[in-house]
């Protein structure tokens, strides 16, 4: 046996199993990264498809009484938080009625910080400061039993 011939036979006992090339494969074994990566996805899910409704067609008093439904629901801070971001991200500021489901359902939770925030993000949503005092007188007596104080009693130098 010649020396080039041993040093072949050496070699291919080296490679790894791994290594190979493309075109040794047959066809049907060489795909894209991304039909691989689809594949595996759709292989391996672990959740379902959800197709949420965005409500377009909802009136007002529909969209408070449904938020109202979702802040009496609220078992922990993580829900009260998820249901206030997705209530604020409307174009329309809640109704008072929702905002007292919403203060209840944060005293319920025991979450004295966004119950503070829910009168940031009013004071946020209205056009004018006299919207934010309606607001305010409407909401007082509730605040006053939850002991709800605002930002601007708990920082008055910061205005």
């Amino acid at each position: 046996m010649s020396s080039t011939s041993i040093f072949r036979v050496a070699t291919r006992a080296v490679r790894p199993a791994s290594f190979f090339r493309a075109s040794q494969l047959p066809r049907s074994r060489v795909q894209t990264p991304a039909i691989l990566a689809a594949a595996r996805a759709s292989n391996f899910s672990t959740t379902c498809k959800r197709f949420s409704g965005h409500h377009e067609d909802e009136t007002y008093e529909e969209f408070s009484a449904r938020y109202e439904k979702e802040f009496d629901a609220v078992q922990d801070v993580f829900e009260l938080q998820r249901n206030l971001n997705n209530c604020f991200a409307y174009d329309l500021v809640p109704s008072i009625e929702v905002l007292s489901a919403a203060l209840k359902a944060a005293r319920r939770v025991n979450d004295f910080p966004t119950a503070v925030r829910v009168f940031e993000g009013i004071k946020a949503k209205v056009e004018t400061p006299d919207q934010y005092k309606q607001y305010l007188e409407q909401l007082e007596g509730l605040r006053q039993e939850l002991g709800v104080a605002l930002r601007e009693e708990l920082y008055p130098q910061e205005e």
